[in-house]
Parts: structure tokens; C-alpha cells; sequence
């Protein structure tokens, strides 16, 4: 029986507190198509190793990096001049008891289907070049897959933690992102780009979004054309924010503030591709949004990447997901609660629905006893643990949400 340690926190919910900050970032972002790649490779592999041997052999590709390329822009269109490359990192197990696994071949087939679904302007091998970088894992890493162990054993010493629910103003800053790269918006604005990034910054009850998106070089023919459609865009933006619950009475909101009036393409966002990784950016696995979506700096965050790591033993994945899953059933289950913070902790080689630490911190709108509550959500914990092989399940389906 796992021991579960349960505090009430003498402290303000994050809603109340007076200064927040809280940042997303869009699928187009650098970071956020690390994570995509990633993942879609976690997934692709994980499904391959299963349809190819009957099981999951031991991977992980959290360790992506994604090297910005060179563009030369103008209003009308640009140049490609240096592609993008995206290197994978880490382990994976290439032959299985004489059965030899293509695993290059399969992850980048992955990378490219996660583009051409997710950022179709992007066209492998002319402005992005994957490069592989995969070694065979140690050996006694390889046996936390075992094929007759489930669950299987912990390949790692971690920790994740996990929070619920979402403040006004993450709910606020998700949001944004979603609409400004949602279909409505890209309709009545295909001329911008997917590389939306949105950071919010509360103090007391003002609210200041910062939005960064690039425009699309060939669709912007004059620096005039290029601030007319960025003030539509941003009023756009603003009747969409009027009408949702979480806005705050005091909103201000700025697109763009880098531009510059008056000194044409070099005083304007423009992109090619949709994507500062074209020319400015580089990205790179886990400094993206964290598995609920959003980067709070005023919660704790786990140092693990979830995207890209085995759904079967690799606790950076499964207690990522499954510290926030647990802090949203405890928060919907007991009436009262402001906030719920969940740490799982791991010891390598112990089962993972058996973690070395279960602490449960918990911010009561009326107060609270922790003897009263422990119960409570002590059952909530074991039943979610019990569950952790289908949890395992669907992330080797590609159904969990992890990165946006």
C-alpha cells in the first residue's frame, strides 16, 4: 500500500495571488514542434516495436533538438537558404532476438507525417533535414521493458508534479493560443503563421497579454498592407476575448511589439514558413508547455520532458500525465477545493503504480484538516494507480494530450 502524505497550504490559490505569469506556446513554436516530433516518433515506435514483436522494447527520444535555418525575406515572399534540422537524441533498441527494427526509418516517417499534418508549409528535405542520432540503450535499462512484468519496473529515479484546476488566467492564455491558431482564425487570417506565442503577465487585477505571430511573407505586399493586417487581427482577437468568462475587467493586449514603422521588411514580423525556426529560433524538447498546456512560473513544474519518452516505464512520461490527472480527479471529487498540487516520486527498478512518494498539497477555500481529508483522496490515488496500465495504453495509442 502506497503511503500517501496529505498538507493543507496556508496560502492564497494562485487566482487570488497578486502577481501571475503564465505563458503558452503555439504549435509552430520551435519548442512546440519538438515536442510534436517527439511524440509522434514516442508513439510511432512504441506501436511498431508492439505490431512487429508483440511488445514495447526500451526507448527514448526526449532528447530532440531542433536548429534553426536561413531565410531571406521580402513583402511578396523570400528564400529558403539554409534548411532547418531537427536531430533525435537518446536511445532505442534496433534488433530484438535476431529481429532487426528500422528505427531511423520509422521515427523520421513520423516526423514527416506530424508536419504534414500539423504545419504543411514545411516540406521535409528541402526545409527541414532529419538527422538520427540513436544508440542502443544500456543493457540494464532494457530490462525495465520486460515482456513479463506489468506494470513494469521504473527506469528511472524522478519526480513529476501536477496541479489543478487551471486559473482564470491560464484558462485565459490557453485560450488565446487556441483561437489565433484555430480554424475560424486562419480562415479570416491565412496570411499569419502557426508560431503564436502568448505570455500573460496579472498584476492584481490587470491583466497584460504579449503576443507574438508572424505574418506570411507571401500573402504581405507592402509594410502598409502589413500593420492594417495587423490591427484587424488584433481586433479580431479582442471581440473574441470580450466574450469569454475569464476576462478580467482590465485587458490590454499587444501584437508584435518588436515592430518598427518606417524601415520596411526588417521593422515587421514576416515568415515564410510560419515558424521562427525558419531564421531565429532553435527549439529543443521539454521547454515547451507542460502537459496541461501552459507554462505557469507561479507553480511548481517538474524538470522531465513528457514528450518523446516510453509509455511503459519512463516515470518523466507516465507521472507527468499522471500527477495532473490525479490533482483534476481530487479537485472535481472533493467540493472546497481552490487548488491541488500532486508529487509522485520514483525509485528505479519498483513498480511504477508503486511510487516512493505520494504528496498531496491542497489549498481549502474554507480551511481544512488533512485527517479529514487523507481518506478521501488516498482512494482517489489508488484507484488512478490501478489504472496506470491503461493509461500506459493510451499513450502508446497517441491519445493523450501532451504537450498542447
Amino acid at each position: 500500500m502506497v503511503e500517501i502524505r496529505v498538507e493543507c497550504l496556508d496560502c492564497p490559490a494562485v487566482a487570488d495571488q497578486p502577481v501571475e505569469i503564465v505563458e503558452r506556446k503555439g504549435i509552430g513554436h520551435p519548442d512546440s514542434i519538438c515536442d510534436g516530433i517527439a511524440e509522434q516518433a514516442a508513439v510511432r515506435l512504441a506501436q511498431e516495436y508492439r505490431r512487429r514483436l508483440g511488445r514495447v522494447l526500451h526507448f527514448n527520444l526526449d532528447k530532440g533538438l531542433l536548429a534553426a535555418g536561413a531565410v531571406r525575406r521580402w513583402f511578396g515572399g523570400g528564400t529558403i537558404q539554409s534548411p532547418m534540422r531537427f536531430i533525435f537524441g537518446d536511445r532505442a533498441t534496433f534488433e530484438w532476438q535476431g529481429v532487426r527494427i528500422p528505427v531511423t526509418e520509422i521515427v523520421e516517417d513520423a516526423a514527416r507525417d506530424w508536419l504534414r499534418t500539423n504545419l504543411p508549409r514545411i516540406v521535409p528535405g528541402r526545409d527541414i533535414i532529419f538527422q538520427a542520432e540513436l544508440r542502443e540503450g544500456a543493457p540494464e535499462l532494457q530490462r525495465t521493458v520486460p515482456p513479463d512484468r506489468i506494470p513494469a519496473p521504473a527506469n528511472d529515479t524522478s519526480a513529476a508534479v501536477g496541479y489543478a484546476p487551471l486559473s482564470p488566467t491560464e484558462h485565459l492564455v490557453l485560450a488565446t493560443e487556441r483561437f489565433l491558431n484555430g480554424p475560424d482564425f486562419k480562415t479570416g487570417f491565412p496570411d499569419t503563421g502557426e508560431d503564436v506565442k502568448v505570455m500573460a503577465f496579472r498584476v492584481e487585477d490587470q491583466l497584460r497579454l504579449t503576443i507574438a505571430m508572424p505574418f506570411l511573407a507571401e500573402w504581405v505586399t507592402s509594410e502598409n498592407q502589413y500593420f492594417r493586417r495587423k490591427e484587424e487581427a488584433a481586433r479580431a482577437l479582442m471581440a473574441y476575448l470580450d466574450g469569454l468568462p475569464e476576462r478580467p475587467a482590465h485587458l490590454d493586449v499587444a501584437l508584435n511589439t518588436l515592430d518598427a514603422p518606417g524601415v520596411a521588411e526588417a521593422g515587421v514580423y514576416l515568415s515564410l514558413l510560419g515558424t521562427s525556426a525558419e531564421n531565429g529560433d532553435s527549439g529543443e524538447v521539454g521547454r515547451g508547455n507542460r502537459v496541461n498546456g501552459v507554462i505557469s512560473l507561479n507553480r511548481p513544474s517538474s524538470a522531465e520532458a513528457a514528450a518523446g519518452k516510453n509509455p511503459v516505464s519512463h516515470v518523466g512520461k507516465l507521472y507527468n500525465v499522471l500527477s495532473f490527472r490525479l490533482a483534476r480527479q481530487i479537485q472535481q471529487e472533493i467540493p472546497g477545493l481552490r487548488d491541488v498540487y500532486v508529487w509522485l516520486g520514483s525509485q528505479i527498478g519498483q513498480p511504477v503504480n508503486d511510487p516512493a512518494v505520494v504528496a498531496v498539497h491542497v489549498v481549502h477555500a474554507r480551511g481544512c484538516r488533512p485527517s479529514v481529508l487523507r481518506g478521501r483522496i488516498a482512494a482517489i490515488v489508488q484507484r488512478e494507480l490501478a489504472e496506470i496500465e491503461s493509461l500506459t495504453e493510451a499513450l502508446i495509442a497517441g491519445t493523450v494530450r501532451i504537450y498542447a
